[in-house]
């Protein structure tokens, strides 16, 4: 049933008797080991786990070890950033006189399908400008504020114009969006033993 280089083949069998008295066999539950690694490799966009283990392993159906070695990702999917759910960040714009209406743009966001969580940041900043004051050039640090807005979705139900768009009608400019995902970001590459 399992290929030879399956991490699957060496598990032993469980038997369960179920409601009706039927007793079913399945292997038991696989625990992640113990994998350490200290090679990285940087995600790239169009990475493939096969791909991958082929180029450090010469054996494309090695791809779960990579998997073992970063746990904290759920998913092969989203081990190199390609799950459905992803999270963007939307610098804004406020032009607008008064605070910047973020109890509506969180309401209109929540309301649509497939987002998952919104988060407004508005961080503070100094940046150093140069003012001319009574003739003399100086330096002052002048309080800025980056306004921008993280939002989780499942892209197969919204996309980023549809947010943008909604970002809009309630008063914010959006500039270029950016995606907070896997690449440029570093995963384990562990060696390749035998098991």
């Amino acid at each position: 049933m399992f290929s030879k280089i399956s991490r699957y083949r060496k598990l032993p069998n469980v038997v369960t008797v179920d409601a009706q008295g039927r007793r079913l066999e399945s292997k038991s539950l696989r625990l992640l080991p113990e994998v350490t690694g200290i090679f990285l490799h940087t995600v790239e966009s169009g990475d493939r786990l096969d791909h991958l283990a082929y180029k450090y392993y010469k054996q494309p159906r090695k791809w779960w070890r990579i998997c073992d070695a970063n746990p904290a990702f759920p998913s092969p999917q989203a081990l190199l950033g390609k799950e459905p759910i992803v999270t963007t960040s939307f610098p804004l714009t406020f032009a607008g006189g008064s605070q910047p209406p973020w109890a509506e743009l969180l309401k209109q966001l929540e309301r649509k399908l497939g987002v998952e969580g919104v988060k407004v940041v508005d961080e503070i900043r100094l940046v150093a400008q140069e003012q001319t004051i009574g003739g003399q050039t100086i330096k002052v640090n002048v309080e800025r504020h980056d306004l921008a807005v993280t939002v989780t979705y499942n892209r197969m139900n919204i996309s980023i114009s549809d947010l943008a768009d909604v970002m809009a009608a309630v008063g914010f400019g959006v500039t270029q969006p950016e995606n907070i995902g896997r690449v440029g970001k570093k995963i384990i590459i562990p060696p390749d033993v035998i098991g």
